[in-house]
């Protein structure tokens, strides 16, 4: 995404009207009509001397406004966002004049964000489909003519946010592997979302898991929301601060102290079954998040601990994989369902447990 690092002045005029007599603070005045700008935000500019009144710089936050004043604000604006094609490899599954069925990577992000502009899914899609460049600003036209992918919420969530997300309909962690699905159309977007919304999208996951699960199935019904103790993650709270969550789980596989699990997902939550799996008491192996990456079950010899330290090399991120995806086809009504191997890494993982401690 090429998004220029300077950001552009505006300038905002403001008329106090002759009925004005309320003897406000200047800050306070500025704030009331400067839209998703914060108290905080233009005081500093007003001390920068970013502000004038009847073209005289005033400094004093607390400057009492009068009727007929003229208020002049330079503000600071970042400029349009954009993200562009680029030539990076992709595993498709399926495609048609509607969607596309994608085998994420490990390690690709699916949309840029902070920290990673350039070399995301959406990235290497645009270029897959032919499109051009979108370039989302204050004004610009976000139909999904010339894009080749969807723009329904292709724009920024929120003031600040460089996240453009053209076609993508959901989301994977940069470093859980599998299958998304992405629209092509707005149409097709719109009828995705509401399969999602309405829980009739078939999910399911494969997650090797320290420990192994009694009982072996069951459903994981707990409030996911963020955690007080660091912000950066998300974790299991009361119902009252979180969003609602579920995950069904049950053995695919028993080993002596790790087990291959099946995740299905009936709400979407961020980090929801690392999350929940810890909460269970079997986090993900490998998670570095979400305490994956320690010995949890067995015994902790000086061997184990060099095992596992192999492993964790070998598969460097948490053991989780979108396995399955399944939905009714938006314009041919007709239900479909794919599936994915596990990746190298996960499966390389896999055998040598089976091999060493099944």
């Amino acid at each position: 995404m090429s998004h220029l690092e300077e950001k552009q002045e505006t300038l905002v005029e403001l008329t106090v009207p002759d009925g004005y007599h309320e003897e406000g603070r200047l800050d306070v005045y500025i704030t009331r009509f400067m839209q998703n700008a914060s108290r905080t935000k233009v005081q500093r500019g007003i001390k920068e001397g970013r502000v004038t009144i009847n073209d005289l710089v005033v400094k004093r936050p607390s400057h009492v406004v009068q009727p007929g004043d003229v208020i002049r604000c330079r503000v600071m604006r970042p400029p349009p966002l954009e993200v562009a094609p680029e030539a990076i490899p992709l595993t498709i599954v399926y495609e048609d004049d509607y969607l596309i069925i994608v085998d994420k990577a490990v390690g690709m992000v699916v949309h840029p964000a902070y920290g990673n502009r350039t070399g995301t899914l959406v990235n290497a899609l645009l270029h897959h489909v032919g499109g051009g460049p979108l370039r989302l600003g204050q004004d610009d036209d976000t139909s999904d003519a010339g894009v080749g992918l969807s723009t329904i919420n292709a724009a920024p969530a929120r003031p600040g946010d460089p996240a453009i997300r053209p076609g993508i309909v959901h989301r994977l962690d940069k470093d859980t592997s599998g299958l998304m699905v992405v629209a092509k159309d707005d149409v097709t977007h719109r009828a995705l979302a509401r399969q999602f919304e309405e829980r009739t999208i078939e999910r399911s996951y494969l997650g090797l898991v320290w420990g192994v699960p009694d009982p072996p199935e069951g459903l994981i019904d707990a409030a996911i929301g963020r955690d007080p103790r660091d912000r950066k993650k998300v974790a299991v709270v009361a119902p009252n601060r979180g969003k609602h969550a579920v995950t069904e789980y049950e053995t695919a596989e028993a080993m002596a102290f790790t087990a291959l699990l099946r995740f299905r997902l009936q709400t979407g939550r961020t980090h929801q079954i690392r999350v929940h799996a810890r909460h269970l008491g079997h986090p993900i192996l490998g998670d570095p998040t979400y305490d994956g990456r320690s010995i949890r079950y067995g015994p902790a010899t000086a061997r184990r601990r060099a095992f596992f330290n192999n492993l964790f090399k070998a598969m460097p991120r948490q053991g989780l994989h979108a396995q399955t995806l399944g939905f009714v086809h938006p314009p041919s009504g007709e239900t479909v369902h794919f599936t994915s191997d596990l990746p190298a890494d996960m499966q390389h993982v896999l055998d040598r447990l089976r091999a060493v401690e099944g």
